[in-house]
């Protein structure tokens, strides 16, 4: 993972640099071709007008609680700005879906700065898979997760593509969604539901959410200075023989001053015991077929994998708002940031900790065994509350 490290790096930059010159942190992999928008007039608006009128249909989209069945989930349901984009309730271990009955089998990630996520793929020369959306990576590309949950039968619930589609073409902004896609745009479900995802993922390629202003990005540049417990956090954060939490989750600026994202994409079995408090697994067979026996096999029991060589392999997560997104790991086990940095630290020589949920692949070289003290995972807890984004410079 450390190999990988500098091609992420540089990988960021890139997309960093095209979120600076477009405003929306557009990507290749996360964008749709489409037709030109226009006005009233039916005169063709400039790729700059189109991009600011996309960002604002993206935003209302993303709060629409009328886009579920029944309504009353938004996409900003499970992903709410006031806590990094991640699940507001935080005392469910998984989200739970329109259908108050219903949860999802895993914790939701944040979405903020997914956008810079590369393209789902294997990396030959690492021999470890790479990217994609959710904690599986089984979304390819942005735009292909911003389709997922409005037809998962346990999240937004809808039963098909052109029941979002009507929703979306008798909602107040459908003069906008026309404005941009054309008067016909709703005559096709198809191209009026990849559009819909398009939309969305505009937004979330937007500075609204993806901030950089974080207590650390202004250290980074200079601005503020970080506590003396704050600074020993961010030292044992980044030292190999310590916490070496960088290896996975890097966290110095690229070399022309680009800020980290605090994760290499990679996947990885922490050996996360199972959550026996998950409502998941007492729900109905219709949403959990194995019930309280059901095991998450994560990216090795995905579609596009399913090789037990990954059992129990999640996607590294990116840190940044970490302190504002608990519950913590793949199934919401753990509920404190200063009990998963324990996990970390005493895996492997506190009985305390239940066994793996998956216990092949575990790996037992990065962590388990770390040697901190209580004052070292203090400060590692310390530093990583600095990566909220929202902080105010003091004058």
């Amino acid at each position: 993972m450390l190999k990988l490290r500098m091609f992420f790096i540089f990988f960021v930059l890139l997309n960093l640099s095209a979120c600076l010159s477009s405003g929306g942190g557009d990507t290749a992999s996360n964008t749709l071709t489409t037709s030109a928008a226009t006005d009233s007039s039916g005169v063709a608006v400039s790729d700059t007008e189109k991009k600011s009128l996309q960002l604002s249909l993206g935003r209302q989209l993303f709060f629409d609680k009328n886009l579920s069945s029944p309504a009353g989930q938004a996409c900003a349901s499970c992903h709410d700005p006031k806590t990094g984009f991640a699940d507001p309730n935080q005392s469910n271990p998984t989200s739970q879906g329109v259908h108050k009955e219903r949860f999802g089998n895993r914790n939701t990630p944040t979405m903020a700065y997914a956008s810079f996520t590369p393209t789902f793929t294997f990396d030959e020369k690492e021999q470890t898979y790479v990217g994609g959306l959710f904690l599986d990576g089984r979304a390819a590309t942005l735009v292909d997760q911003a389709k997922g949950p409005f037809l998962n039968i346990v999240e937004m619930a809808n039963p098909n593509k052109e029941t979002v589609v009507t929703k979306v073409s008798q909602a107040e902004y459908a003069p906008l969604f026309k404005k941009i896609y054309g008067e016909q745009a709703f005559l096709d479900n198809e191209k009026a539901y990849d559009q819909i995802a398009e939309a969305i993922t505009i937004f979330e390629q937007s500075s609204e959410v993806n901030a950089f202003s974080s207590k650390y990005d202004y250290f980074l540049a200079g601005k503020v200075a970080l506590t003396d417990q704050e600074l020993l956090g961010m030292q044992l954060f980044i030292a190999p023989n310590k916490g070496n939490c960088a290896a996975c989750h890097p966290a110095e600026k690229a070399a022309d001053g680009s800020p980290p994202l605090f994760t290499d994409y990679t996947y990885d079995n922490l050996g996360v015991p199972k959550n026996t408090k998950s409502q998941f697994l007492r729900q109905p067979k219709e949403f959990n077929e194995r019930g309280e026996d059901f095991i998450d096999l994560g990216l090795g029991g995905s579609a596009q994998v399913n090789n037990h060589e990954y059992n129990g392999q999640f996607k590294v997560p990116t840190l940044r708002n970490v302190a504002l997104t608990a519950p913590y790991m793949h199934n919401g086990v753990f509920s404190s940031l200063r009990e998963v940095v324990d996990f970390y630290n005493t895996r492997d020589v506190d009985s305390k900790w239940a066994a793996p949920e998956v216990p092949e692949n575990v790996n037992r070289i990065e962590l388990g065994n770390l040697g901190l003290t209580a004052q070292e995972v203090d400060a590692l807890v310390a530093f990583m509350n600095t990566l909220s984004d929202g902080y105010v410079v003091q004058q």
